[in-house]
C-alpha cells in the first residue's frame, strides 16, 4: 500500500488525545447520531459526562458501534460519579481491566482497586466448585462489600459473562448490593444474557448491549469518570 505522506497530521504528543476526541465529535456528527445517545436521557448530570464516556469507549476502541449500544440505567452516570468522589472501591474481573485503570486517581478521592482473579483462594474453590474463577471472585467482592459496609463499591467487568451471573445471583439473594455495575464483557457464550440480567435488576448500570466489550472499555468508563472530578 503507498503512503501518502501529506496526510500526516503534525501535532505534539500533548496534544493526540484533544485531536482524537476532535476526530471523534466530527465523526459522530457526521453519521448522525443523536445526543445522548443510546438511552442516555435519563443518565444523570447534564449530557456531558455521558459523551465523555461514550467517547472515551469509543477513543479506546475506535469502534463508533458504542454511541448506539451502551445503556445507562436511570440516574447512573450521578451515581458513579458520586461514589468515586465518596471514595468508592473498584472491583474488576481481570488484571488487565484494573491495569488500565487511572489508580492514582482513585487512590486521590480514597478508594482502592481489586481483582481476585489471580488470588490461590479464588482458584482452589472454582476448580473444587467446578465453576469459573470469575463466578468466585464476584463472591470474594461480595464479602469485601459486607467487610467494609458503608463504603462505596463498583464493579467494572470487561471479560467473564459468568462474572455478571454470580453478581446477579448474589442480588437476587439479597447478599450483594454494589452501587454500580459497569457490564461490558466481550465474547459469544452467555455474554447477551448475562447482560440482560443485570440490566433486569434495580442495582445502577453501564451495559453495553451485544457482543461487544472487553477489558479496556470496563477500564475507560471508570477512567472518564475519573477525569471529570
Amino acid at each position: 500500500m503507498k503512503k501518502d505522506a501529506s496526510k500526516i497530521e503534525s501535532i505534539r504528543p500533548q496534544d493526540i488525545e484533544k485531536r482524537s476526541f476532535e476526530i471523534i465529535e466530527e465523526e459522530i456528527k457526521a453519521r448522525g447520531i443523536p445526543a445522548p445517545f443510546s438511552s442516555g436521557e435519563d443518565a444523570g448530570g447534564d449530557g456531558s459526562l455521558l459523551k465523555k464516556i461514550v467517547f472515551r469507549c469509543i477513543h479506546t476502541t475506535a469502534d463508533f458501534d458504542y454511541a448506539s449500544t451502551l445503556r445507562f440505567s436511570k440516574g447512573a452516570v450521578d451515581i458513579m460519579r458520586d461514589a468515586l468522589r465518596k471514595g468508592a472501591d473498584v472491583v474488576t474481573d481481570t488484571n488487565m481491566a484494573l491495569t488500565g485503570i487511572n489508580k492514582k486517581l482513585l487512590e486521590k478521592h480514597g478508594g482502592r482497586g481489586y481483582c481476585f482473579m489471580a488470588d490461590e483462594d479464588v482458584a482452589k474453590e472454582a476448580k473444587e466448585r467446578e465453576v469459573t474463577r470469575a463466578y468466585v471472585a464476584m463472591e470474594k467482592a461480595c464479602s469485601l462489600h459486607n467487610t467494609n459496609a458503608g463504603r462505596p463499591m463498583i464493579i467494572a467487568i470487561g471479560n467473564a459473562p459468568t462474572a455478571l451471573i454470580s453478581l446477579h445471583k448474589q442480588i437476587r439473594e439479597g447478599l450483594f448490593r454494589p452501587d454500580l455495575i459497569i457490564g461490558v464483557p466481550v465474547g459469544f457464550v452467555n455474554v447477551t444474557a448475562s447482560k440482560e440480567l443485570i440490566m433486569e435488576t434495580d442495582i445502577p448500570y453501564i451495559v453495553n448491549e451485544g457482543n461487544k466489550g472487553g477489558s479496556p472499555v470496563a477500564a475507560a468508563i471508570v477512567n472518564a469518570v475519573l477525569y471529570s472530578l
